[in-house]
Parts: C-alpha cells; sequence; structure tokens
C-alpha cells in the first residue's frame, strides 16, 4: 500500500515584540490583557479582534436606564445594535466555508429557512427505489431475515427493526378536545384597511391576502369518533402573517358553557364518556353532563345553541365561526378598541336534522371531512366573509350585560358586523398526519395590533392551549414542525429542547450582548408587540380576588334572546334536542333539574320538554342568581337564526341524487346530471347497484353509487327517473322506497316526473303539506326539461323544506 506525503511543516514566524503571537487568537479557555491586531492572513486573529471591537463598541448596556418607569413599559424602545465589519464575529466555526453535500456552505446573512414554504418538506417518492430511513436502498421488502427458510427471524435485520419500531410509534397523543378534526389550506383578502382600528398585518391594506390553514372540529370525541355528532364544532384558523402567526383559535358557536377556566376540567371530564364505562361516545346525553350543566345556570345560553340545529351542520362549509371571545383592536397610535370576530359562509347557513344525523353517522362516519374534501377538489371552494364587532371601552360600559363573559353574545342590533374580508380554502392537505394532525393552535398566539381582553376564560387558553401541544408534540419546539412554522423570520435566543431543527450560526444565546452587536435586538414599541396597558376601563375594585362580577349571574336574558329569535321550526328542534338528552339520563333528579332552569328561559319550551319527558307536573323554577337583571336592550334577533342566513351559493356542491334502474329514460337523466353539474352541483346516478344500467332504447348508463352504499340521507336532493320500465323496478325495492322517504323526511327537494309519482304513493308519501297546500320541496317535472330543472334548483338552494315537518313525523 502507498505511503501518504508527510506534509511540510510551515515555517515558524517570530512575533514583533508587543504584539500578541498569532498561536494566541486560536485558543479558547484564556487570552491576552490586548486583543489580537486582526492580521489579515489569519482568520483567527481577525475574528478575535472584530469581537473585541463589537465589545468594546458597547461599555455599557444603553437601554437599561429605559427598562423602568410606566412611560417606558407602555413604549420599549428599541435595543441597540451594532453592525459587525464582516461575518466572521457571528460564525460558530471558521471552518463554516469548508462546504459538503451535507453541511452546505455558510448560512445565508440574516436567514432561517426553517420558515420557508412547505416545499421545502414535500416528498415525492415517483420513480424512486425504496430505502431506509438512513437512505440505504432496500432489496428486499417481503421478508424478515431468517436463518435458513424457517429459522429464526435473526436480531441483526436492522431493516425489519426500523420498519416495526416506527411503526410502533407513529401515533402521538391526541388532542384532549377538539380530537376529530378536518384541515385545509387558503387565503384570507382584506376588503379595505383598518388602520383606523388595527395594525395587525392582515388588516393594513386593501387586496392583501394572507396565507391560512384552518382545522374544524367536534369537541367531545375522539379521534375516530363520527364527525355529524351533536357538538360544538371547533373553527381555528391560522394567519401566516408577515409578522408572524396569528391564531383566531373559535368554535361554531359564539358563546360557551363556562366563565371562568378554572371550570374548563369539569366541564370536559363531565361531557366525556362516564370514567367508569367509557359510554357514550361523542354524545352529551348521558348524566353526568346534564349534571354537570344543571348546576351551572350559566350554561344555560349555550344549552340553547347546542340544543338547536346549529349543533348538527350540514358540512364545514354551511356553519358560522366565531372568536368567542372579546379581544382588542390596537392601532399604530396605541389606541385600542374592543372587538368580536364573526366568520359567515357564503353557502349560507344550513344545518342537518337530528334523524339524518343519526343515520349518516352510521353510513359515513367520515361526511364532514369527505364533504370539505370533495369540494376544495372539485374546485367549489369554500368561502366565508370575516366581520367584526367594533365597540368601546364606553360602549361596554353602558351594555346590560358584560363583554367579558364568554357566555354572552353583542347582538347584531347593539353592535352590527362590519364585514371586513374574506377567506377562501382552495388546497387540501398532502398529508393528513403532518399537517392537519400537527397542527398546534394557540390562542396566546397573536401579532401587533391584536391583544386581548380580561376574560378570565380566555385568559386560561392563553395558558393552557400551549401546555397541551409540549405534550401533544413532544416539546416545546413545536413551532419548528412545518405546518406550524410562520413564514414571517424568526430569530431569538431559544435553544436547544427535544426536536430542536434550526442549527443556530454563532455563541451568543442571550440579550443584552455585544459579542453579536446586540443582535437578534427588541424591535422596540413601533415594530414590535406591545400589550394595551389598560385593558379594561372599568371601575373595578382593586386587590386580588377569586370573584366574578356582577352582570356575570345574568345567566338566562341571552338564553331567553337565543330562543325567542328562532323560528318556530327550529324551537321545536330545540324542544326535541332537549327532550331526546334528557330522556337518555338514568336520575330522574337531573331532568327535574333541567327542566326547572328551562322555565327561567320560556315557559312554553319548559313545558314542552317536560310532556315529552312525561312529567305531570313542572317543577318550581331554579332560583335565580341575580334576582332583578338588567333590561335588556334586544327581545329578537332574526339574525341568531339559521334560516336568516341562507347563502348565495345557489346550488354549488350540492349532492344530488338521479335514481336509475333497467329501462330508465338514460338521454333525459344524462342531460339532467350535465345541467345540474354546470351549476356546481355533484350529481350522481344511484342504481340498484353500481355498473351499468340498460337504458330504455338499449343503451347503458353508468351507476356511480348503488342504494345499498350511499343511502337517501347522504344527498340533498333527488331526481326520480323517467321511463316505465325503471319505475316500476324501483316501485318494487324496499330500498328505493327507504330512499325516497327519508329525503321526503327530511325535508329534501325531489323532482317528480308524473310517472314517478307512483313511487311516492308506494312510500306512502302525500302531495299535500299537512294543512291541505302545494308541497314546494315535490316539484313536478313535467313539461319543459329546463323550466322543471331551474324550478328543482331554486327548491334545493332553500337547503330544506320545514313546512312539511310534524311531530311525530307522518312518514
Amino acid at each position: 500500500m502507498a505511503k501518504s506525503p508527510k506534509s511540510a511543516a510551515p515555517a515558524r514566524a517570530t512575533p514583533a515584540r508587543g504584539r500578541t503571537a498569532p498561536a494566541a487568537a486560536h485558543h479558547t479557555d484564556s487570552g491576552p490583557a490586548q486583543g489580537p491586531a486582526g492580521d489579515p492572513a489569519d482568520p483567527a486573529a481577525r475574528q478575535k479582534a472584530e469581537v473585541q471591537a463589537l465589545a468594546a463598541g458597547m461599555p455599557s448596556n444603553p437601554t437599561k436606564p429605559d427598562e423602568h418607569g410606566f412611560v417606558n413599559g407602555v413604549a420599549p424602545k428599541p435595543g441597540v445594535s451594532i453592525a459587525p465589519p464582516s461575518r466572521l464575529p457571528g460564525a460558530s466555526t471558521l471552518s463554516e466555508a469548508n462546504a459538503s453535500e451535507k453541511t452546505g456552505g455558510v448560512a445565508p446573512e440574516g436567514g432561517n429557512p426553517t420558515v420557508a414554504p412547505l416545499d421545502r418538506v414535500r416528498v415525492d417518492s415517483t420513480g424512486q427505489r425504496l430505502t431506509t430511513n438512513q437512505g440505504v436502498p432496500i432489496a428486499d421488502n417481503q421478508n424478515s431475515l431468517k436463518y435458513g427458510l424457517r429459522g429464526p427471524v435473526l436480531l441483526e435485520d436492522f431493516i425489519l427493526r426500523e420498519k416495526l419500531t416506527h411503526f410502533d410509534h407513529e401515533r402521538i397523543p391526541e388532542r384532549i378536545v377538539h380530537a376529530r378534526g378536518s384541515g385545509a389550506h387558503g387565503f384570507f383578502e382584506c376588503y379595505e384597511p383598518l388602520t383606523q382600528y388595527t395594525k395587525a398585518a392582515p388588516f393594513r391594506e386593501a387586496g392583501k391576502t394572507t396565507p391560512v390553514f384552518v382545522r374544524f372540529s367536534t369537541v367531545q370525541g375522539e379521534r375516530g369518533s363520527k364527525d355529524t355528532a351533536r357538538d360544538v364544532r371547533g373553527f381555528a384558523v391560522k394567519f401566516y402573517t408577515d409578522e408572524g402567526n396569528w391564531d383566531l383559535v373559535g368554535n361554531n358557536i359564539p358563546v360557551f358553557f363556562i366563565q371562568d377556566a378554572m371550570k374548563f376540567p369539569d366541564l370536559v371530564h363531565a361531557v366525556k364518556p362516564e370514567p367508569h364505562h367509557a359510554m357514550p361516545q361523542a354524545a352529551s346525553a348521558h348524566d353526568t353532563f346534564w349534571d354537570f350543566v344543571s348546576l351551572m345556570p350559566e350554561s344555560t345560553h349555550m344549552l340553547m345553541w347546542v340544543m338547536s340545529d346549529r349543533a348538527i351542520p350540514r358540512s364545514y362549509a354551511t356553519m358560522q365561526g366565531f372568536g368567542v371571545h372579546s379581544y382588542r383592536f390596537v392601532n399604530e397610535d396605541g389606541d385600542s378598541v374592543f372587538v368580536k370576530f364573526h366568520w359567515s359562509p357564503k353557502a349560507g347557513t344550513h344545518s342537518l336534522v337530528w334523524d339524518e344525523a343519526v343515520k349518516i353517522s352510521g353510513a359515513d362516519p367520515d361526511y364532514h371531512r369527505r364533504d370539505l374534501w370533495e369540494r376544495i377538489e372539485s374546485g367549489n371552494y369554500p368561502e366565508w366573509e370575516l366581520g367584526v364587532q367594533v365597540f368601546t371601552e364606553e360602549d361596554a360600559e353602558r351594555f346590560s350585560f358584560d363583554i367579558l363573559d364568554a357566555t354572552k353574545i353583542i347582538p347584531e342590533e347593539l353592535v352590527p358586523v362590519q364585514p371586513v374580508g374574506r377567506m377562501v380554502l382552495n388546497r387540501n392537505p398532502d398529508n393528513f398526519f403532518a399537517e392537519t394532525e400537527q397542527v398546534a393552535f394557540c390562542t396566546a398566539h397573536v401579532v401587533p395590533g391584536i391583544d386581548f381582553s380580561n376574560d378570565p376564560l380566555l385568559a386560561g387558553r392563553i395558558h393552557s392551549y400551549v401546555d397541551t401541544q409540549i405534550s401533544r408534540l413532544g416539546g416545546p419546539n413545536f413551532h419548528e414542525i412545518p405546518i406550524n412554522a410562520p413564514i414571517a423570520p424568526v430569530h431569538n435566543n431559544q435553544r436547544d429542547g427535544m426536536h430542536r431543527q434550526a442549527i443556530h450560526r454563532g455563541r451568543v444565546s442571550y440579550e443584552p450582548n455585544s459579542l453579536a452587536g446586540g443582535c437578534p435586538f427588541q424591535a422596540g414599541a413601533v415594530q414590535g408587540f406591545v400589550s394595551v396597558p389598560a385593558r379594561i376601563a372599568a371601575k373595578e375594585e382593586q386587590g386580588k380576588v377569586r370573584a366574578k362580577p356582577e352582570k356575570f349571574a345574568d345567566h338566562y336574558t341571552q338564553a331567553t334572546l337565543f330562543y325567542e329569535s328562532q323560528t318556530p321550526v327550529e324551537q321545536a328542534h330545540i324542544a326535541a334536542a332537549f327532550r331526546f338528552e334528557l330522556s337518555k339520563l338514568t336520575v330522574p333528579a337531573v331532568r327535574e333539574r333541567m327542566v326547572a332552569s328551562l322555565r327561567n328561559v320560556s315557559e312554553p319550551l319548559a313545558r314542552q320538554v317536560a310532556a315529552g319527558l312525561g312529567m305531570r307536573e313542572l317543577p318550581e323554577p331554579l332560583p335565580r342568581a341575580l334576582a332583578k337583571p338588567a333590561k335588556p336592550e334586544v327581545r329578537n334577533s332574526p339574525a341568531l337564526s339559521l334560516l336568516a342566513r341562507p347563502g348565495e351559493m345557489g346550488i354549488r356542491a350540492r349532492m344530488i341524487a338521479l335514481l336509475a334502474a333497467d329501462g330508465v329514460d338514460g338521454a333525459l337523466l344524462q342531460a339532467q346530471a350535465a345541467a345540474l353539474a354546470d351549476q356546481g352541483a355533484a350529481p350522481r346516478i344511484v342504481g340498484p347497484h353500481v355498473g351499468g344500467i340498460a337504458e330504455a332504447d338499449g343503451g347503458m348508463l353508468q351507476a356511480d353509487a348503488s342504494l345499498e352504499n350511499e343511502p337517501g340521507f347522504l344527498f340533498d336532493a333527488v331526481v326520480l327517473p323517467q321511463g316505465q320500465g325503471a319505475i316500476a323496478a324501483l316501485a318494487t325495492n324496499g330500498l328505493a322506497l327507504e330512499f325516497v322517504k327519508e329525503q321526503y323526511r327530511h325535508g329534501k327537494t325531489l323532482l317528480v316526473p308524473a310517472d314517478a309519482r307512483v313511487l311516492l304513493e308506494q312510500a306512502g308519501i302525500p302531495w299535500e303539506l299537512p294543512d291541505g297546500s302545494a308541497d314546494p320541496g315535490l316539484v313536478p317535472g313535467d313539461g319543459n326539461g329546463e323550466t322543471a330543472l331551474k324550478a328543482f334548483a331554486q327548491a334545493v338552494a332553500r337547503h330544506r323544506h320545514p313546512e312539511r315537518e310534524t311531530d311525530p313525523p307522518r312518514v
């Protein structure tokens, strides 16, 4: 073997008298009294000299006096920084220029690639060979390594061990609440500048777009539970602004069960499956929940919403969203106003009915997740308008309720909702786990221009949401997971911890410093986040106290407002929901307590619920915590009814079934499907089986769904067929008759040709409403097909026809 030639030893230079020896610049544990001269030929000496110059340039901390006093506290000044003469002082190592395929080169100045777009971590394996996690190509992915064909598996099989070990650790702890969720990417677009109210980045100029990621969720159920449970829905929006991430973490209901975060663990323990037998899943119809809320009258307003159709939305795209709490807008001058956030779907607010929700949960537990995915894949992008209620501290003082109380709304009649922008979801995630499951929302994530109020429930959420992510995502560096990383530059002195991704250049990880020229330095009040100094200018008793303001004790006025603002059919649904939930209880005393509470909301409601529970006498109303509540400003608010928000998108993304069987008029059916698709609907041909259906003229039609795998309650409307053979076949098919019956029972629209009326007769469906008038949801399909389809589409756009509802149902 050839020997490597020895390197020639460098000649020693004799240092000049009075100067530091060059070797001193290479020591890391001691140094001379004077810094090195900065020999241009010696990078180490230059680095030492430039660091010395930086440190000498900051003989003291000039910002220290500014840390004291109230005035400095509300308007902090920017930190001091000194620009280094070169990149050397900030280097971790002089060897950083020695690049390789792994190390790369010198870090870009001022850069942090962990906030780059998600393209940096997207993986596409098209045309690639299979490898281990270490990049080793795998020759055989079918068999473990054994000693002989029938011998034992060997411990040295690192490929098998890596594969199994990773598989064993794929799951992470699910969220305690909001475990079941679905998400999508999109953008927020501002209509007009809101700079008179806020300096927040998304609202600074007309037309400005901000990337967003949105996660919708149920609250009670586990990760694998059903989508259509009666429940609050989470509506969490992560704005990736150019000044950091802002998480608007809300729900589809504008109020909550409790007023103080101290009760949040109690609420969740009460509503979750009962701990002795872990039932029921994703349901509030059990003893522990109703025992808790019947003893917490502040929950009454929320119960009205949860027992209404708001708690069983038709889809994520047809439900509102709310920030729940009062927040603050802060402008460039530091002036502050209160704000509440409202998301309104462009498709309108539409719900399921209870019978429909129960059946869908069995046929398709992923109903809402599938709907969101398919809308985006088909180009029917869900869209919401963001509105704000802006009001001053003086306004807040005049209200009959406390704006810090999360169990209260501000009626739109008192403070109108101003539209300020729109949000469009236009991209599905590439990977559910990496994005939807690992996304971390925290109410503490705000940006300059957004601040908190003194809401005691919000205060607990500010702590709890960050805390839970540390446990769920494995440590404090969850912000570096790609979906959570901001698009704004990230520079601070936080280091280390589990799963750290960023490789920080340099030796400084503290502030103030002089060795890195003072960087990164504090931004100061002009560019940085500054908390509003006076969160609310109310006349408060000073001193630490565990208590609530007196207005928090009015537990029933807004519950009554909500109930009285509903249409008669919505009121009937609320009564039916209470009846169902309370009928599931095993402790009669809890039922009686809840009915006693409802008497403080509405006597007719309490009587209806009591009658449905077989209670012959009404219990006495529960004692009120506040005997004489303030007179409400608003007694009826039409905006609280779902039916007040029909939407503006017609039949886009509506699932419409076209029934078919052998002998169908195929040409007409295909034309109907095409016409509906042209309006943005999602038509599906449903037959007794999938695949070929013989047409009356001898052709062949392809059904892409069957009566068995896509029952009637999964659709928004149905078109009955023409063709004597098809009608005769469906009239003797129990699944077809049940399909039509469920469409009718759930208030859906049916297009009914004259010949197909026999299907209604066979299903026992009357042509008229209970009062003898025409049913607007039964559209004749005779005559001009275009005219009939137009009338059909208009009827479908209503979503439902509650006029035909009876209790119990006629059909």
